[in-house]
């Protein structure tokens, strides 16, 4: 597999660009790929594959029907794809429609600019596809409005501004999908609402059954999993609903029902560690001091 996706790797804008029978990018380094009119075979590339460079995509008829339940919010004017420096691409079922826009950049060409730190505070870059971001009819007038500067720049300006007017495109529209997305996250609200609750269930089932029945304790991983959902949307789903992340979540499950135990058990504090999943109660009574401000021991004295 992995000779196979050796093979699949793009390690430069040149070489994808000739995979798809385009001319070569006029930067080395950024390149749009304006499929607009839905000519160009993207069905060429290897199904998965993994790029060296971001890459975020609009596609123009994106209608994204990804039922949660019996509820869906979204628009039918697109959708917008994000993904990172080596990430696997590809493997799910193609887009019957690949009309739209694609900008590629290679990490080195934010080099020196504050975006370089910025673009890794991004979550949707670790969205899966049925996490696409759903545009109404305006935002999607504003997203192939920057499409387009960054296009026309790169095709009629390439001088000593064109990296720092690019660059100020590419964080225009990545302030953008923040907004579109957080506004996705209220029109799906319902269904954010649901997911919560869920999170909710799994953290009381597995902090209120016996010890003896406890499996590993649950991860941010392990909760998305659960869900079916990537773990940055879950975090950021949980952020979005009540200002915490999902580790936060975790967190304060376990200290409640730490208080619990301290308060109403004769338990050590190292039969308690390893009860809430700790291998090493250092490590349970870091956390605990830490979101308490005082220690497992002196939290217990404090009931006698």
């Amino acid at each position: 597999m992995k000779d196979e996706m050796s093979s699949h790797r793009f390690n430069s804008l040149s070489r994808l660009h000739k995979a798809l029978d385009i001319p070569a990018p006029m930067h080395p380094l950024v390149s749009i790929v304006n499929n607009a009119a839905g000519t160009i075979p993207l069905e060429r590339l290897p199904s998965p594959h993994i790029l060296n460079f971001y890459k975020i995509s609009y596609k123009m008829n994106f209608q994204g029907k990804f039922k949660y339940g019996q509820h869906y919010y979204d628009f039918d004017e697109g959708g917008m794809f994000f993904v990172s420096p080596n990430q696997i691409t590809g493997g799910h079922e193609p887009l019957s429609d690949q009309s739209g826009y694609t900008l590629l950049f290679h990490p080195d060409f934010l080099l020196g600019y504050e975006l370089a730190r910025k673009i890794k505070e991004y979550g949707f870059f670790s969205y899966s596809i049925h996490e696409a971001l759903h545009l109404s009819e305006k935002e999607r007038t504003t997203i192939i409005s920057v499409f387009e500067s960054i296009e026309e720049e790169l095709k009629n300006r390439i001088d000593n501004f064109s990296q720092d007017v690019v660059i100020s495109q590419i964080d225009l529209l990545l302030n953008y999908a923040n907004r579109f997305y957080s506004r996705q996250f209220i029109t799906r609200k319902a269904v954010s609402s649901d997911l919560l609750q869920k999170v909710e269930d799994i953290l009381h089932a597995y902090f209120q059954s016996p010890h003896g029945e406890k499996q590993e304790r649950p991860t941010v991983q392990s909760l998305s999993e659960q869900l079916n959902v990537s773990a940055s949307y879950l975090s950021d789903m949980l952020r979005s609903l009540t200002g915490q992340n999902t580790q936060q979540h975790i967190h304060n499950h376990l200290i409640e029902k730490a208080k619990e135990l301290l308060s109403s058990s004769n338990a050590s504090i190292s039969e308690i560690a390893y009860d809430l999943g700790f291998e090493h109660p250092q490590s349970f009574s870091k956390l605990f001091k830490l979101k308490t401000s005082v220690s497992p021991l002196d939290f217990r004295r404090s009931f006698n």
